[in-house]
C-alpha cells in the first residue's frame, strides 16, 4: 500500500491525493505539515518541510509533481500520452501550475487565511494577475477538451486542483467559458469532489 504524507488542505497533496484515486490505488494518508507539523523520521525522507511525499515499499518520493509522474508511469500509464510531444505539452502545463500559484498567492492567503475579498488592493492585484494567467489556460482549453491531450490525464491534475481555488475564492472573475466547462467535467470526477472540492481552510 502507497503511503501519502500531507494535510489535505494542501494543494500539492490534493493533488496526489485525486491522482490515487484516479489510478484507484490503494493507500494511507497520514496527516503532516501545517498544524500538524514535521517529525524528525518524515525530515529525513523528505527534508525540504514541505508536504506531500510518498512512500511506495522502499521507494520514498517528494516533489508533487514528480509524483504524478512517477505513479501513472508506474500504475497508470493511460494517464500519459504514448506520444512524446502530446506529453511534453501536458508537462508544459502541469510546470506552468506554479507559475500560477505564485500569480494566485496573495489572493489565496488573503481570502482564506485572513478573511478578504475582492475589495482588498492585495487580494485585487493577486487575483487579477491570476485571471491573467487562466485567460491563457482558457485559449488552450478552446483548442482542446484536456490538457492531457484528447482525454484526461495527469497534466490536467495540477491546474485541476488550483481552478477550484480560482472560482472559489470571493474576487471578480472574468468570464472564461472554456476554463467554465473544463471545471464543470472535472468536478464530475469522484476523486476531484472527495479530495479537491472540500473546504480551503
Amino acid at each position: 500500500m502507497i503511503t501519502l504524507w500531507g494535510r489535505l488542505n494542501s494543494h500539492n497533496v490534493k493533488k496526489v491525493a485525486w491522482a490515487l484515486i484516479e489510478m484507484n490505488l490503494a493507500y494511507e494518508r497520514k496527516d503532516i505539515g501545517g498544524q500538524f507539523g514535521y517529525t524528525p523520521e518524515y525530515l529525513a525522507m523528505n527534508p525540504n518541510r514541505m508536504v506531500p511525499a510518498i512512500e511506495d515499499g522502499a521507494f520514498s518520493l517528494w516533489e508533487s509533481n514528480a509524483i504524478l509522474r512517477y505513479l501513472a508511469d508506474r500504475y497508470a500509464p493511460a494517464l500519459r500520452s504514448d506520444d512524446a510531444a502530446v506529453r511534453a505539452s501536458g508537462d508544459k502545463w502541469m510546470d506552468w501550475q506554479f507559475h500560477f500559484a505564485d500569480a494566485q498567492r496573495d489572493a489565496f492567503l488573503g481570502c482564506v487565511r485572513h478573511g478578504k475579498d475582492g475589495s482588498d488592493p492585495g487580494v485585487a492585484k493577486s487575483a487579477a494577475a491570476a485571471a491573467a494567467m487562466m485567460a491563457i489556460l482558457d485559449a488552450e482549453l478552446a483548442r482542446r477538451a484536456w490538457l492531457s491531450g484528447e482525454r484526461f490525464g495527469i497534466a490536467d491534475i495540477p491546474m485541476g486542483v488550483y481552478a477550484h481555488t480560482f472560482f472559489a475564492i470571493p474576487v471578480e472573475r472574468p468570464h472564461l467559458p472554456h476554463l467554465a466547462e473544463w471545471y464543470a467535467r472535472l468536478r464530475e470526477r469522484p476523486g476531484y469532489a472527495s479530495q479537491v472540492m472540500i473546504p480551503l481552510t
